[in-house]
C-alpha cells in the first residue's frame, strides 16, 4: 500500500475544526473531485466524485471515531484505502490537522510515482482548501 502523510494548522478552535470535517456533506466545499457525500448512517457515508475525469462511486465505513480527536475510516469499495485525521489543538485558536492515508493503487499504471505524486497533491489540496473554507466560514 501507499502511504500519505500531509498536515496543516487551522486557525480555528478544535471543536469547530473537528465539527466542521464530520458535516461530510461539506465535502464537496473544499474537495474539487468530490460532487456529493450523503452519510448513510453514524458508519457509513456514499460518496459520488469525479476523479481524472470519470465518474466514480465511493462506499466508506467509519471504523473508529473520537471526538475532537480522531476520525478513522477504510474504504468499502472503488480504490482500497484506510485513512485517519488526528486534530491537535495547539492554542485556544489554532488546531493542527493530521491526515495520514493508505491506499492501494488500482492498477500497474497508477503504482507508477506520477499517480503517487497526483494523489499526495490532490490530498494537499483537499486540507489547504479545508483550511481556506473554515477560516473563511469562522470570519
Amino acid at each position: 500500500m501507499e502511504k500519505i502523510e500531509k498536515s496543516i494548522d487551522v486557525r480555528c478552535p478544535l471543536r469547530a475544526v473537528y465539527n466542521q470535517w464530520t458535516r461530510f456533506e461539506d465535502f464537496p466545499e473544499f474537495m474539487s473531485s468530490v460532487k456529493e457525500v450523503r452519510q448513510i448512517d453514524d458508519t457509513h457515508v456514499h460518496c459520488h466524485a469525479e476523479i481524472r475525469g470519470e465518474e466514480t462511486e465511493v462506499d466508506a465505513e467509519i471504523i473508529d471515531q473520537l471526538p475532537n480527536e480522531h476520525i478513522a475510516w477504510k474504504s468499502l469499495s472503488g480504490t482500497p484505502s484506510v485513512g485517519v485525521l488526528h486534530f491537535e489543538p495547539l492554542g485556544p485558536q489554532l488546531t493542527r490537522v493530521r491526515l495520514m492515508m493508505a491506499y492501494e493503487p488500482a492498477g500497474a499504471a497508477d503504482g507508477t510515482r506520477e499517480a503517487i505524486e497526483s494523489v499526495s497533491a490532490s490530498l494537499q489540496d483537499t486540507i489547504e482548501n479545508f483550511k481556506s473554507f473554515i477560516e473563511n466560514r469562522a470570519r
